[in-house]
């Protein structure tokens, strides 16, 4: 890998036990022998470690319905660069969150964790990272009530106080709902109405204050929404692009460059295929946007998430 954004030092994850409960469902296939993702995150002083003087980059994950998961690094440029690690074993799902990588306590386990829904209930996973052999995931469930949530996205504000950490679901009734994660366990904020025509959402910002996410319409139109962390605060809507997204029922963000630019990857699930875009921080129409055109790879995920650490933080907006 080029460019690496990996912090040099992790400390002890509050969200997630070391530990969880086994697979809601068995994944199947063979083991897979060749080159895994996992290899590249085994020396956390080195991975990710940002360089300046190299193109920005996005890792995307993506997870299938057929029970693997699976990650492609796309890199910036005309046209853009892919790589396609080797899936490994994971479960069935039908939507999923970022992906974040930590360390436990003494430094001896390196970890993702995120959440996933699988038919009406929501997971919690624990995906572990031997030193050698492929990565393990594990399975913990929160919760059922999920089936008319059709898109969920995570935010992780973790860099200072008062860190917060959300969970994002978009109903299939128009509305978002957002619930507060304490713990292992959540408490619902409510709902927020007129959401209703939005299809593929995922967090861009996080600060102490708000989050903001970057979400598409059925009808091609891309917004950001700026929701504050305060109760009872409404969320304010910016329209970036009144066309052209209609085509992406995915998308990805990672941060790029010391402006608060980000990496959008668009994916287009009839065509299997993912786009990349470099935006500057979110504005409105005044955001200034770049395509950089089809990367390579096949995007065949459910849906397809970020795979970021827990210490990154997101600044889009």
């Amino acid at each position: 890998m080029k460019l690496q954004r990996l912090a040099p030092a992790f400390a002890a994850v509050g969200l997630l036990a070391a530990t969880a409960a086994s697979v809601p469902a068995a994944a199947t296939g063979t083991a897979d022998p060749k080159p895994h993702f996992s290899e590249k995150v085994t020396n956390p002083q080195s991975v990710r470690a940002l360089a300046v003087s190299e193109a920005c980059q996005i890792w995307i994950g993506v997870p299938t319905a057929a029970g693997t998961m699976q990650e492609i690094d796309a890199t910036a440029g005309k046209p853009p660069a892919g790589f396609s690690w080797d899936p490994f074993n994971y479960v069935s799902t039908r939507a999923n969150a970022t992906w974040y990588l930590a360390q436990n306590a003494t430094g001896t386990q390196l970890y993702f964790y995120g959440l996933l829904l699988q038919g009406a209930n929501l997971y919690r996973h624990t995906t572990y990272l031997p030193d050698e052999g492929n990565p393990v995931p594990t399975f913990k469930k929160v919760g059922p009530g999920w089936s008319t949530f059709k898109a969920i996205a995570t935010s992780n504000y973790s860099v200072a106080q008062p860190r917060h950490a959300y969970l994002y679901g978009l109903n299939t009734n128009g509305s978002l709902y957002r619930y507060q994660m304490v713990g292992t366990g959540f408490r619902s904020l409510g709902p927020l109405p007129g959401f209703r025509g939005f299809k593929a959402m995922t967090v861009i910002s996080e600060t102490a204050t708000y989050d903001t996410l970057l979400m598409t319409t059925t009808a091609g139109a891309l917004y950001s929404v700026r929701i504050p962390v305060a109760a009872g605060a409404k969320p304010v809507l910016k329209l970036i692009r009144s066309t052209g997204w209609a085509a992406y029922e995915s998308l990805v963000v990672e941060g790029c460059g010391t402006r608060g630019g980000s990496l959008v990857a668009g994916v287009d699930h009839n065509t299997q295929s993912g786009y990349l875009y470099a935006m500057s921080k979110a504005n409105g129409a005044a955001t200034a946007i770049t395509s950089y055109g089809k990367i390579p790879g096949v995007f065949n995920g459910v849906n397809h998430v970020s795979l970021t650490t827990h210490y990154d933080q997101l600044v889009g907006e």
